[in-house]
């Protein structure tokens, strides 16, 4: 058993001499390992002075890193020491593990860790799942309490930066976006986007070789006056868009050409068939017209024949409205009415 807990403790913590495992339970789904600390005592947080005068100890059960899918608890013992600076405002003040704890803290400080990398990776719902797949069961408010606790990457000097301008209110309040362009992040944000504010941001990065800007005058002034050695460039989107716009005037300008050309090319169109002589507004050969001098026509020929309407409305499938207005009629065109003549609606005025 004891070399079992030699091993472990190596895995666990590296043969970290001032850490002592003193046991192991394992009930199937928790690993608990009892732990502390081998040293003879430890610096007050307070005055940085050394105290060996133990004042009591308890129990703290941080969660580590979980091992084959099984959280694991450290049953870690840790010592309250009094602090001798009689100067010092803490009379007593608790141990902690360089590296393994911190004050308040329910984790240590490698699980701290993973969960804010999966944090970073996934945020805050995505990353409770992924760490509850692993053994590490928390809600996704720490998860993101944990990434917000990191601290803020500071970002290096670049050599080629991008300027543009970001909208915090569309069309009245406009600020200026910083870019490293060969990392593709953002470096800084700048309260406006005037030339003054641009040339004072340059000239306190005088590292800064290539400037990447659009054709805003004010970013034009900004560089050369903050950067007067940088080269300033343009950057692939603003090339297409000034190539587009360029092409675009281009065509405007030669439109008169264009439509000569397409007139000599368009073929011949065929004259419309002039309209009978009954005046009718649909030339032959229109779907809705024929049918309806077909129905007109029908209910004529049976009203000469000397059958009634009722008659005619059976015979025909029609509705008797429908038979009453082709018999008014005399002929088709009184029929179409309606949108057919560009004729208004009851709902115009």
């Amino acid at each position: 058993m004891r070399e079992v807990l030699l091993r472990l403790e190596e895995l666990l913590f590296l043969a970290d001499p001032g850490i002592k495992l003193e046991s192991m339970q394992d009930d199937g789904e928790v690993i608990r390992i009892g732990v502390r600390c081998r040293t003879t005592g430890a610096r007050c947080p307070g005055c940085e002075s050394w105290s060996g005068q133990v004042h009591g100890s308890y129990l703290r059960f941080p969660a580590d890193l979980p091992m084959s899918g099984r959280r694991v608890v450290l049953q870690l013992r840790v010592r309250r020491f009094r602090c001798e600076d009689v100067s010092c405002g803490r009379r007593t003040f608790v141990e902690q593990v360089a590296g393994l704890t911190r004050r308040y803290s329910q984790r240590t400080e490698r699980m701290r860790s993973a969960l804010a990398e999966v944090g970073l990776a996934l945020a805050g719902r995505a990353g409770a799942r992924l760490a509850d797949i692993l053994g590490a069961r928390v809600s996704r408010n720490t998860v993101l309490r944990l990434v917000e606790a990191l601290p803020e990457p500071q970002p290096q000097v670049p050599r080629v930066v991008g300027v543009d301008e970001y909208a915090m209110r569309k069309g009245r309040v406009y600020g200026t976006v910083l870019v490293d362009v060969e990392t593709r992040r953002p470096v800084d944000l700048l309260p406006d986007r005037e030339a003054g504010t641009v040339a004072a941001w340059l000239a306190e990065h005088p590292s800064i070789e290539v400037v990447c800007r659009d054709r805003a005058p004010f970013f034009a002034e900004g560089a050369s006056i903050g950067a007067p050695t940088a080269v300033q460039v343009a950057d692939r989107f603003h090339l297409w868009r000034n190539l587009g716009e360029a092409a675009e005037r281009c065509v405007s300008r030669h439109r008169l050409c264009l439509r000569a050309t397409f007139a000599e090319l368009a073929p011949e169109k065929t004259p419309a068939p002039e309209q009978a002589e009954s005046g009718s507004p649909w030339p032959t050969g229109h779907r809705f017209a024929d049918r309806t001098r077909a129905k007109h026509a029908a209910v004529h020929v049976l009203l000469a024949a000397g059958h009634s309407r009722r008659s005619i409305q059976r015979q025909l499938g029609m509705t008797y409205r429908t038979v009453q207005r082709l018999a008014d009629a005399a002929r088709p065109e009184d029929m179409f009415q309606g949108q057919w003549q560009n004729r208004r609606t009851a709902g115009r005025s």
